[in-house]
């Protein structure tokens, strides 16, 4: 009985020393396929992990990603949300206006049920096309906040002069300047950027690819997860 209860202590010890190694054997590098952001910034979801998209509609590879962040927010789970911030430091392609539209619909509550198909409207059927046809010259003058809203979120059921008056708004200027702050707090120089929890880093090429993104958020939320 003795001899035995050995045998089955000793199998416990290796099957938990192969949990362990096997635990530690990820396949994600700190500093390889995402970075620690130091410090962290503060979320606002509260009881929930942030992963936040920070993005543009103009930004022609957030248009080619905006799927796989669809992909990426129906594969969260439960205790996971996502979010999105819109970056404006390209001002030569028209980035500031479209933060500024994208604050705008989530002010009055369309954001969600136009998000994606605002990337159409540039990229696709292109209404507010920041670039001419052949594909390598800025449209002069560049698509206005007047013009996303008679030609794209008047569909949504806003008038457009409540658009633009929201637009112009203290509390959207307000939302602009905290974005433009989160940038540089999570050390955000490209698009489309992913951050977790406010702690941690990465894009779509520092993870490997578009297919190595879930896998990779998912892992960092439960990292996440596990430190709570």
């Amino acid at each position: 009985m003795f001899v035995r209860s050995l045998v089955l202590l000793g199998a416990f010890a290796m099957t938990s020393a192969a949990h362990a190694a096997d635990s530690v054997s990820v396949p994600w590098k700190e500093g390889t396929q995402y970075f620690a952001i130091d410090p962290p910034v503060p979320t606002d979801s509260v009881g929930k992990i942030e992963v936040t998209e920070v993005f543009s509609y103009g930004c022609p590879a957030c248009n080619i990603a905006y799927k796989t962040i669809d992909k990426l927010k129906k594969s969260l789970p439960p205790n996971a949300v996502m979010t999105y911030v819109p970056a404006s430091f390209n001002a030569n392609e028209d980035w500031p206006m479209f933060q500024r539209a994208y604050y705008t619909a989530q002010a009055l509550g369309i954001a969600e049920k136009s998000h994606d198909a605002m990337f159409d409207a540039v990229w696709k059927d292109r209404t507010l096309a920041t670039m001419n046809d052949d594909g390598r010259t800025l449209k002069k003058p560049q698509p206005s906040i007047e013009d996303a809203a008679t030609k794209f979120y008047a569909q949504y059921g806003v008038k457009p002069e409540d658009f633009v008056a929201t637009a112009n708004s203290f509390a959207i200027n307000a939302k602009m300047k905290r974005a433009d702050a989160y940038l540089k707090a999570t050390s955000t120089d490209s698009t489309p950027t992913i951050v977790v929890a406010g702690k941690y880093r990465l894009t779509l090429s520092s993870a490997g690819g578009e297919d190595k993104v879930v896998p990779l958020v998912q892992y960092l939320i439960q990292r996440e997860s596990t430190a709570k």
